[in-house]
């Protein structure tokens, strides 16, 4: 792939890491050579239940869907990741056990990968990115709580406020039958929900 784009790619990611902690010019160099630019196409799979999950994926465009397939076949939205948006099964990457999660991809998706000896050789060569990587995955885990209180604690109503909060760019992209898993409702209430908040005031 060419210079030009590499660095129009890494763009976001230099922003975001930028808004965390602003970066030295050799630490950008170090993302540059740590993490790669890959396309992936609709419906295509970044990672399978009964795999270990060996990359961090950053999303530049389009959207993924991190989900659980239960013994019914139903299917379980646990995240969505879209643009500027992390997404993986961090257990399964930290601790290199099979993983009982889906990734794939909504739309046409380019993210930026980083494997698991490539982010601790960054750790190692520039110490920021050891806290960079730290608050994110206490983020990640606040988020699950969050998520976890959302779904024992809350109204359908009230999960697809959160919904509308948490992916505001996803709520006319992503078709009802996705938003609905994630909600745990069925497209038809979904339907119902919607058409309720568009008569109030």
């Amino acid at each position: 792939m060419r210079k030009d784009l590499i660095d129009a790619y890494l763009a976001p990611l230099y922003s975001y890491f930028n808004g965390l902690i602003p970066l030295s010019s050799q630490e950008q160099e170090l993302i540059a050579e740590k993490f790669r630019p890959r396309l992936y196409r609709k419906r295509q799979y970044i990672h399978q239940e009964g795999d270990v999950c060996t990359q961090l994926n950053f999303v530049i465009r389009g959207c993924l869907r991190m989900y659980k397939v239960d013994e019914k076949g139903n299917t379980h939205i646990i995240q969505f990741g879209s643009e500027n948006k992390w997404i993986n099964d961090l257990g399964s990457f930290h601790s290199k056990r099979i993983s009982e999660l889906n990734i794939d991809a909504l739309e046409d998706t380019m993210v930026l990968q980083v494997g698991y000896d490539d982010l601790i050789s960054m750790y190692v060569q520039a110490p920021k990115f050891d806290r960079i990587f730290r608050v994110l995955t206490e983020n990640s885990y606040i988020a699950v709580q969050k998520r976890l209180l959302q779904n024992i604690s809350s109204t359908a109503e009230q999960r697809y406020h959160y919904f509308l909060e948490t992916y505001p760019e996803l709520s006319y992209r992503l078709p009802q039958t996705q938003i609905a898993s994630f909600l745990g409702i069925t497209p038809e209430f979904l339907s119902r929900l919607r058409s309720q908040q568009s008569k109030k005031p």
